[in-house]
C-alpha cells in the first residue's frame, strides 16, 4: 500500500489525517477500509493533472468520503458533516463536503468536473482484476453479514443494475477509455451470479 501521507495537504493537521486513517481501519469494515480508500486517493492521481484546480478538494473529498460507514442510507450525509465540522473555515469546506454527498448516487452532473473526478475514482474498482473484484465483493457481502442471502442478493443486484443504467459508469474521458468496458463486464457478470438460478 503506498504511503498515504503524499495524498493529505501539508497545510491541514495531521492529526486530522490520523484520525480519518484510524476511521477507515475501524473493525467491521469489509471493503470500505484503508485499502478503498488507498485506491480512491491513487485513483484521483491517475484522473487528474498536478495542475488541476480540482485535484485538491477532490483528494480531500475522498479521504472524507466514506469515512463515517456503517451501512446505513445516510453514511455519506454523515461523512460530508463530519468534512464540514473538520475542515472548519478551510475555503474547501463546503465543497468537499458537497463532493462527498455525490457518492451516494454517483450522479454528477455533466458540468461538474470535480464531481465526475470523485465518482469516477470511487467505482473505479468496478473494472478491478477478476481477484482484486471478488475480494471487493466478499468485503461487501461481509459488512452487510447480519442481512440474509437472497435478501442481501436481490439490494445488491439492483444498486448494480441502477448503475448499468446510466449511459455509462463512468464521466471522466480518462474513466472510460481505461475502465468501462471491463467494468461492464464485471458488474454484469456479478448480476447473473446473484440471481437465484
Amino acid at each position: 500500500m503506498s504511503d498515504l501521507a503524499r495524498f493529505w495537504p501539508p497545510r491541514l493537521p495531521v492529526a486530522l489525517r490520523d484520525e480519518l486513517l484510524a476511521a477507515y481501519a475501524s473493525p467491521g469494515r469489509g471493503y470500505h477500509d484503508l485499502r478503498h480508500l488507498t485506491e480512491v486517493l491513487e485513483h484521483v492521481e491517475a484522473l487528474t493533472a498536478p495542475d488541476d484546480p480540482a485535484r485538491e478538494p477532490v483528494l480531500l473529498a475522498a479521504w472524507f468520503h466514506d469515512a463515517v460507514y456503517d451501512g446505513q442510507a445516510d453514511d455519506e450525509e454523515r461523512s460530508a458533516r463530519l468534512a464540514v465540522d473538520s475542515l472548519g473555515r478551510d475555503p474547501l469546506s463546503d465543497e468537499v463536503a458537497r463532493l462527498v454527498r455525490l457518492t451516494a448516487t454517483h450522479r454528477p452532473a455533466d458540468d461538474d468536473h470535480a464531481g465526475q473526478v470523485l465518482c469516477d475514482a470511487d467505482l473505479g474498482i468496478l473494472a478491478a482484476e477478476p481477484a482484486r473484484y471478488a475480494s471487493y465483493t466478499a468485503g461487501v457481502r461481509r459488512e452487510h453479514a447480519h442481512v440474509p442471502d437472497a435478501d442481501f442478493a436481490a439490494g445488491r443486484a439492483a444498486i448494480l443494475r441502477d448503475l448499468l443504467e446510466k449511459p455509462t459508469l463512468f464521466h471522466t474521458t480518462a474513466a472510460r477509455s481505461r475502465w468501462e468496458e471491463r467494468a461492464r463486464a464485471n458488474v454484469e457478470r456479478e448480476i447473473g451470479q446473484l440471481s437465484p438460478q
